[in-house]
């Protein structure tokens, strides 16, 4: 049933997107935190990268289940939530425990606009993939409507 097969990928979209929304909300909560529980410097800013999934014909599905390989039915999928190697910011603040010996503290990379942007662009493409449900949802009504 291809209408099955739209709603996985819009269900993709919208966990990929919800899980982008939790990373950014994780980076704007760290945003001050000069300490992580390593002890490895300040917390570094994160990002979910995304990758398309080919769509597999119902053969190509087959196929894999016996191969025992994993079904892709198309849409998109987070392939893992990477670290930005952009240098921490220096604040002068001695102050601050976590000061080196000439004041300077070492920030988190987060830039809140940054985050705000990424949060807005996120929440669009959730937004998006709502409509494309509801859409489905209506035509799909409409279909099981020609029967009665």
């Amino acid at each position: 049933m291809a209408f099955l097969t739209s709603m996985n990928v819009v269900g993709s979209g919208l966990t990929a997107q919800q899980l982008r929304l939790d990373v950014i909300s994780e980076n704007i909560t760290n945003q001050n935190t000069t300490r992580t529980e390593g002890g490895d410097g300040p917390y570094r800013r994160k990002v979910v990268v995304f990758e398309a999934q080919e769509h597999q014909t119902p053969f190509e599905q087959a196929l894999a289940r016996a191969r025992g390989e994993t079904v892709s039915q198309g849409g998109v999928r987070v392939t893992e939530i990477v670290e930005d190697p952009s240098d921490f910011k220096l604040v002068y603040d001695p102050t601050n425990p976590d000061a080196n010996e000439e004041g300077y503290v070492e920030m988190p990379n987060v830039d809140l606009i940054k985050e705000i942007s990424d949060a807005m662009a996120a929440s669009q493409a959730y937004s998006a993939n709502v409509t494309a449900f509801n859409v489905l949802k209506q035509v799909t009504a409409r279909g099981l409507e020609i029967g009665k």
